[in-house]
């Protein structure tokens, strides 16, 4: 089968991939070329750096509404357009186009988690298992006709970086799968229920501010959720303070939220919650690298009292 593949991210890298060895991807469109990383250099976005790999003719139009760039992608003559983590609004007119539409693949099992952010949002709500959805894609924003599910379970260490890396794995499998479906019309795509949709709207950095007088519980998944990006966060001596790493004591107490209760080599840092608290475990001061957190009190000299600020 004959595919577009329009993806920007490295969610979308292991999709193209395997989409590759089984099938002819005659174009790759992807976001243009940004600032990236911490040098706001201007590099490629994973994709395309793929896509030169694979040697697959890239164009990266600034948008895709562009009725030029429609009408050279109408030239092509696909089976279907494959759309995974792209970045723009796909118009009307890019939906109807090959023999099967444009199939997205979404890393949420739909209609949960609609959105942007699906992976931290599945564990910032404690979520127990998540998944991947191969959809045909209409006008709405992940609302199309479900053709392939796929689940999996979530670990209690799960974060957002491993969740990111084990759904963008499963996506690629759950594509291929589909489009053999397809193939053989052994697919009947069903619509999602719209009266059980969750939305996951984009992460920013301000979503990563622990706000002590929460319950530990919540903190801890956030910690886990943000981490790699944007990274939870809070303040000591009025500087910020990123954790990397963080678990759950049930122990309760009466002090402060934000308090340093204890000290511990092995442990960390125990900090009050609104409910119970939280062991700081691998933490990074502003500016500088990351950390255990004895070295962050050998370094820094927290004390038990302090006051940890919200970020």
């Amino acid at each position: 089968m004959r595919f577009v593949f329009m993806g920007t991210p490295d969610f979308s890298v292991p999709t193209l991939k395997t989409l590759a060895k089984r099938h002819e991807v005659v174009l790759v469109v992807t976001q243009p070329d940004r600032p990236r990383d911490r040098g706001q250099r201007v590099k490629p976005s994973p994709v395309k750096a793929v896509a030169k790999k694979l040697q697959i003719p890239v164009v990266q139009p600034e948008r895709v509404s562009d009725p030029e760039f429609i009408a050279k992608l109408a030239a092509y003559d696909v089976d279907a357009i494959i759309v995974v983590a792209f970045g723009q609004k796909i118009p009307e007119e890019i939906l109807q186009m090959g023999k099967y539409g444009c199939i997205n693949v979404h890393a949420s099992l739909l209609p949960k988690y609609r959105g942007a952010a699906p992976i931290q949002w599945a564990i910032l709500k404690g979520e127990t298992t998540t998944g991947v959805t191969v959809m045909q894609m209409d006008t709405g924003w992940d609302t199309g006709d479900i053709l392939m599910q796929r689940e999996i379970v979530l670990s209690p260490e799960e974060t957002g970086g491993t969740l990111h890396d084990r759904l963008a794995a499963l996506g690629a499998t759950a594509l291929i799968e589909a489009l053999a479906g397809l193939a053989k019309g052994d697919l009947t795509p069903r619509p999602q229920n719209d009266q059980l949709a969750t939305v996951a709207p984009k992460l920013t950095k301000e979503r990563g501010r622990i706000q002590w007088d929460r319950p530990a519980d919540e903190i801890e998944r956030l910690v886990r959720a943000m981490n790699p990006w944007p990274l939870a966060y809070c303040t000591h001596r009025d500087l910020r303070l990123r954790v990397w790493r963080a678990g759950v004591d049930a122990t309760s107490h009466r002090a402060q939220p934000g308090a340093v209760l204890r000290i511990d080599p092995q442990k960390g840092i125990a900090v009050a919650c609104g409910y119970a608290m939280v062991w700081l475990e691998e933490v990074q001061p502003q500016a500088r690298r990351r950390m255990g957190a004895q070295d962050y009190v050998n370094g820094y000299g927290i004390t038990i009292g302090e006051v940890l600020g919200n970020g």
